[in-house]
């Protein structure tokens, strides 16, 4: 597998962000990394199946808001909030107590034996 791309803060756009964001799966995804923790993508369980899972690990990647990590066969994935807030101060505060007031993304979650 070939190296992922990761955008540098300088070339996050609003609107490759907001449209990343669009969608309630990858706000989900945004939720459970919001923790700050990095995670395996085989603990991100999700109601769609494991390739459209990947699709939206990758827009969120794309879109600079995710890093994602190869260990061997293994891929992580960590939010880069640093990055995003110091493009866009407070964007992620914001979406992510908008998703938890409307309840967006919550099927989204961590599977058995994620800590």
């Amino acid at each position: 597998m070939r190296q992922a791309r990761h955008p540098d803060v300088t070339e996050l756009t609003l609107v490759s962000v907001l449209t990343a964001l669009s969608d309630p799966i990858r706000v989900g995804v945004v939720r459970v990394l919001s923790d700050g923790r990095e995670r395996g993508w085989g603990e991100l369980r999700a109601p769609v199946a494991k390739s459209t899972l990947s699709h939206h690990l990758r827009v969120l990647r794309d879109a600079g808001i995710t890093r994602t990590r190869q260990e061997g066969t293994r891929c992580y994935v960590t939010l880069r909030r640093d990055d995003v807030e110091a493009r866009f101060p407070g964007l992620l505060d914001v979406v992510l107590a908008a998703a938890h007031a409307d309840d967006v993304g919550r099927q989204v979650e961590l599977g058995a034996g994620a800590s």
